[in-house]
């Protein structure tokens, strides 16, 4: 507790008197980012909107730098804390330097004059967010991506030593979205920010959190670092994922394996048929694989697309007992796709099956350039 810069005490959160969400310990350390993951409607800004005030705490406390948020008063609250929230902010005749200015009012005084050191870190702010360009556009009348940038701006412009952000990423292209997840990382390296929020993509959450909050059902489901939390048979079960899956390694949902009996088998390895299977699944064809060693990169994508996967251990020569199983169900199929180039000692029995399907002319290549 000592080390946590932000957290919360038996924190209960809700709207009206029905209580959401009761017993919520989060705790935020300097230099850490934390980020509330789950599905739809579990919670996630309910609680973000509860720890800046924007909601009535409905049971427990908030603590900002050892103080109980309850007894700070607004501008001191402002001087610790920025906020980035998913309301739509709709400033009427307000240029894109008035919005992120807006962020040096704990500084300011009462009749909220910038002096020059004021617009000064406001351009600062913008520059950092590549938004320096859009400093005399009207608010309104720019894209919801830029929009966004300049209100990171203006959380960045408060000097804050914690930053809450409900969904971020929402409405920026992948080119911003890494933009700003970066801006975030290097403010919590080098200045020691403490950050929490809320995110949907599980690929960058996975990516750049120090600690996962999983929200679900209405409870904190679970705590922990990315590689305890990212796994696949957790992140379905959090989500609720019936058909597909999540795979945990490349940080991306898989479509569900196409129904029916495979007519198609696919010799890989090495990454190269992984291109080939999402081919055949978005065609809704069911397909064999083989023969994968079980620590193969394509492996990892076949367990969920492929109807079955004949498999060998790794590091180890595929064995003849092993052969003839792909064997036997290559001579099931009409097709085969070969996506390998070269054969090594390991694998030698894949160069087998390629020249048996050729000589049955059924061998179609390569997979890879489309002709499925």
């Amino acid at each position: 507790m000592a080390d946590s810069y932000l957290f919360t005490e038996h924190m209960a959160v809700g709207y009206g008197r029905a209580i959401l969400i009761d017993d919520i310990s989060i705790r935020v350390a300097r230099g850490e980012i934390v980020t509330l993951i789950g599905p739809n409607g579990a919670g996630k800004s309910t609680i973000l909107k509860s720890m800046i005030r924007q909601l009535a705490l409905m049971g427990g406390r908030v603590v900002l730098d050892k103080d109980d948020m309850a007894a700070l008063d607004g501008r001191a609250v402002a001087k610790k804390m920025s906020v980035l929230m998913t309301d739509r902010t709709q400033p009427e005749l307000m240029t894109c330097f008035d919005v992120v200015a807006a962020g040096r009012y704990p500084y300011t005084g009462r009749f909220g004059v910038l002096s020059g050191e004021d617009r000064r870190r406001v351009r600062e702010s913008l520059a950092l967010v590549h938004a320096l360009e859009l400093e005399a556009a009207d608010f309104s009348r720019i894209s919801d991506g830029q929009r966004q940038r300049v209100l990171l701006a203006r959380a960045i412009c408060q000097e804050p030593e914690v930053i809450v952000l409900d969904e971020p990423t929402s409405f920026l292209d992948i080119r911003h979205k890494l933009e700003l997840l970066s801006i975030l990382k290097e403010m919590v390296r080098e200045r020691r920010v403490a950050v929490i929020m809320s995110l949907h993509e599980l690929d960058l959450a996975q990516r750049i959190s120090d600690t996962v909050v999983c929200v679900c059902e209405n409870h904190i489901d679970r705590v922990g670092e990315p590689e305890d939390i990212f796994t696949d048979d957790y992140i379905r079960r959090l989500y609720g994922v019936k058909r597909g899956g999540y795979h945990a390694d490349f940080g991306c949902p898989e479509l569900e394996t196409a129904a029916g009996e495979p007519q198609t088998f696919v010799i890989g390895g090495g990454g190269s048929g992984i291109s080939c299977y999402r081919r055949l699944q978005r065609k809704g064809v069911p397909f064999f694989a083989g023969v994968l060693h079980t620590n193969d990169i394509d492996y990892a994508v076949a367990k969920y697309l492929a109807v079955q996967i004949i498999d060998t251990p790794p590091f180890e020569p595929i064995g003849e007992e092993t052969y003839e199983r792909a064997r036997a169900c290559m001579h099931l199929c009409k097709t085969v796709y070969c996506t390998l180039e070269d054969f090594g000692s390991m694998n030698e029995a894949n160069r087998r099956l390629m020249e048996e399907a050729r000589e049955m002319e059924i061998l179609r290549e390569p997979c890879a350039a489309g002709r499925i």
